[in-house]
């Protein structure tokens, strides 16, 4: 199977760690200029010098107007938006304020349909383009410690769905990616604030999937190369007839009542 995205346009919001420069990476491999995303311009300065690829620099925080502003004027025009940008922590559920609540919808969703808002209209006049939405398994099965994200996540599955059907017939797909527990720094930390500091990383990430994520069929975090690997897919003109899809890179659920 060959992806060639020679000749599009991508943003990969959140790009300039983790999950989101993985996917940046990708597409940049499968030959799409990428716009590289992150709130400051050094972070991202220091992501576009340190990838390989047809890279563009579009930093703003795009949670924000002014922000989101920045980043159009950077990249008026794209083939492919990835919304990826997405924060995460854990919190007992009675102790999450309102404002909390409000950061979390805003950074993880709101900002995804800003975009999407932006875009959109232009990639159904040219009759083509790819709209993806990093969501997580955490939109279904609820993580007790951080329902605040999961709540995002649904969100974000049910802004998919319905982005797709305003874009039916157009040449345009739009889909959700459901991302299960992976490994990057930020998740690292997160870990070790569950199960301690004390235990060597390979035992810590063991004790995380047996105690907190024991529906995992894979028993380990997921590498962020492997999310990487079906957003360039489902960016591609291979896969022109799966939209209004949440497709499951999830370590494969135990009884799963994921799709």
């Amino acid at each position: 199977m060959h992806i060639d995205l020679t000749g599009k346009t991508a943003l990969v919001t959140g790009s300039t760690q983790g999950i989101g420069a993985a996917i940046a990476a990708g597409l940049a491999r499968a030959g799409a200029r990428v716009g590289i995303n992150g709130r400051g311009e050094d972070s991202v300065a220091r992501a576009v010098e340190r990838m390989e690829g047809d890279l563009v620099a579009a930093p703003g925080d795009v949670s924000a107007d002014d922000g989101c502003e920045r980043v159009l004027g950077a990249l008026p025009q794209v083939d492919i938006l990835v919304n990826n940008l997405g924060i995460f922590g854990a919190q007992p559920a009675l102790e999450i304020g309102d404002d909390e609540w409000r950061r979390y919808f805003e950074v993880n969703v709101l900002a995804a349909i800003r975009l999407t808002r932006a875009y959109l209209p232009g990639m159904m006049e040219r009759g083509w383009g790819r709209i993806q939405y990093i969501a997580s398994d955490s939109a279904v099965v609820i993580p007790a410690e951080m329902i605040h994200y999961g709540m995002t996540k649904t969100a974000l599955l049910a802004v998919s769905r319905g982005f797709a059907k305003e874009a039916a017939g157009s040449g345009v797909t739009v889909n959700s990616v459901i991302a299960g527990p992976t490994h990057t720094g930020g998740v690292e930390d997160f870990v070790h604030q569950l199960v301690g500091r004390e235990l060597p990383w390979e035992e810590a990430q063991r004790a995380f999937m047996v105690r907190h994520r024991p529906q995992s069929l894979l028993q380990r975090l997921i590498e962020p190369e492997e999310i990487a690997n079906m957003v360039t897919y489902l960016a591609s003109p291979l896969a022109s007839a799966t939209t209004g899809a949440a497709v499951r890179v999830d370590g494969g659920y135990v009884d799963s009542i994921l799709p």
